[in-house]
């Protein structure tokens, strides 16, 4: 085939691949046998191609389609390797199979890269200006009888990396995360390199954790015989629709499905602390139908919060990664978000979000939750110009705000009349002021909990802290604690384990300066 025809064929099968009738299907197989034979050598037709191939792996409607789609994803990386070396680049970031991407990853993430892609990360010194940084980090890692050579102004430090590294088989990043990762304290070390903001190269090729690759292996394809699932304007029935079955998964499988997740973030230049410091013992998996299953994160317990339940959840279809979020719950009430990945806009992306709410109300009983205003505009640009206000709103959110909700219910009135309207970027910025909020029937108004207690509440621990006498924060935390326990006449306190001890600590705190002044 042709460029030219590439992009023709190519163009045909970006309008019949989201299609489930037995025509489109019919030349969806067709067009992905051709490119299994020839394949396309321009980049933008590769990329799109691609984006195509994982979402027909993820919602295949027969197991044809699926092994079609499989099949030639699965020759995606020695395709562009054989690609020229300009061709290549503009392929960069892209996040696909064999080739690479630039990113400043945090502490957390350079810390599972270390372990999980040794030798295909390297320091990016084209997008470094200043070293300063970096040197003072590599004289505190050096044995003294090395700095005053590293300080003599005849070496930088990318030459005296390729000193430490030589014969030893690592990249400069490696060596430097070896050193890192052995250093106490912990935490200390995390603030010195995040401090950095260090630019890292991350070659792709031969690796499970591109896009092409990072499956989470599952028993069964499901494929689809219906397309893509919608509301069909219920969503708080079906929000409270109870889940059949919520499945702990083995430690192994949970640190399998945190891998799978960590990754799916870090080739799209994404982390969060839901994946980052996930608990391996601590992974549900919940079956929607269809093949979708959302995997929920509990976290580990130093990153805990002493108030919050905070959960991450990774969306998958036939266990490819299709989005991602995470719901810190307080009592009943949920404040959440949820991100599609691009491959998979424009699908069934309510369906699942709705799914998300009922995974979150089965495991923890909440029946409000609470969007933040940056998820549909406020300093979201991406947002706000997909109007993503309305597609919350169609699902049953409103503003908290009630002059917000009167501008909503005004501007939806606008656009019902002419389904040519659009809202302007400018009203999409009011409407994005607030929060907004989905209560379920049968909330009381006692379920409904103000965020700004929880900032009042630290205020109030960070007092109570500072009245009793101890030169730590630790020390003052230890006896508020003793005290609170002693007018609380609680027993065994001593027999606690560290993890009670610990949890304990945090909440006395806000326990003792919020008691009766009677208690």
């Amino acid at each position: 085939m042709k460029a030219s025809a590439d992009s023709n064929a190519i163009a045909r099968l970006n309008t019949v691949y989201r299609r489930f009738d037995p025509a489109s299907a019919k030349e969806k197989l067709e067009l992905l046998r051709t490119f299994g034979k020839e394949g396309t050598r321009s980049a933008s037709d590769l990329e799109k191609l691609h984006a195509i191939c994982c979402f027909v792996r993820a919602c295949p409607d027969t197991e044809q389609r699926y092994r079609a789609a499989t099949s030639l994803i699965g020759k995606f990386e020695r395709r562009i390797l054989s690609l020229p070396r300009r061709t290549r680049d503009s392929l960069w970031d892209s996040g696909i199979a064999g080739t690479a991407l630039s990113y400043r990853f945090s502490y957390d993430v350079a810390t599972w890269l270390a372990l999980h892609a040794a030798g295909a990360v390297s320091i990016d010194w084209s997008e470094i200006d200043d070293t300063s940084g970096l040197d003072d980090l590599l004289t505190l890692l050096m044995q003294p009888c090395e700095v005053d050579y590293f300080h003599s102004g005849r070496v930088s430090a990318q030459e005296w990396l390729q000193i430490a590294v030589a014969g030893k088989g690592l990249t400069d990043f490696d060596w430097l995360m070896a050193q890192v990762l052995k250093a106490k304290p912990t935490s200390v070390w995390t603030q010195l390199y995040d401090n950095l903001d260090l630019p890292l190269t991350w070659q792709l090729a031969g690796r499970h954790k591109s896009i092409t690759r990072n499956v989470f292996p599952v028993a069964e394809i499901v494929t689809r015989q219906n397309g893509m699932r919608t509301l069909g304007g219920r969503t708080k029935s079906a929000i409270m629709e109870p889940l059949q079955s919520v499945e702990l998964l083995t430690p192994r499988d949970g640190a399998r499905m945190i891998d799978v997740a960590v990754a799916a973030l870090a080739v799209r230049h994404r982390e969060t602390n839901h994946f980052n410091y996930a608990n391996h013992q601590e992974v549900y998996l919940v079956d929607v139908g269809e093949g979708v299953s959302i995997a929920v994160f509990g976290m580990r317990e130093a990153h805990r919060y002493p108030i919050e339940c905070t959960m991450g959840f990774l969306i998958m279809s036939n266990g490819s990664p299709i989005g991602y979020g995470g719901a810190s719950s307080l009592f009943r009430q949920a404040d959440t978000g949820v991100n599609i990945f691009p491959e998979f806009r424009g699908s069934e992306a309510a369906f699942l979000w709705i799914q998300v709410m009922r995974t979150f109300r089965h495991i923890f009983g909440c029946n409000r939750f609470i969007l933040a205003s940056y998820q549909f505009g406020s300093d979201n640009v991406e947002a706000l110009q997909s109007g993503a206000f309305w597609f919350y709103y169609r699902m049953g959110f409103r503003p908290v705000s009630a002059s917000v909700r009167d501008l909503a219910k005004r501007e939806c009135v606008r656009l019902s009349d002419d389904k040519s309207n659009r809202s302007s970027l400018k009203t999409l910025r009011q409407l994005a002021r607030c929060d907004m909020h989905l209560t379920l029937p049968g909330t009381r108004l006692s379920d409904v909990i103000d965020d700004d207690c929880l900032d009042i509440a630290s205020r109030l621990a960070s007092i109570e802290l500072a009245s009793v006498a101890r030169e730590t924060r630790t020390g003052a935390a230890e006896l508020v604690g003793t005290n609170l326990a002693r007018e609380l006449k609680l027993r065994g306190v001593d027999q606690w384990s560290t993890s009670q001890t610990n949890v304990y600590h945090q909440l006395a705190p806000i326990v003792a300066a919020t008691k009766p002044a009677n208690w």
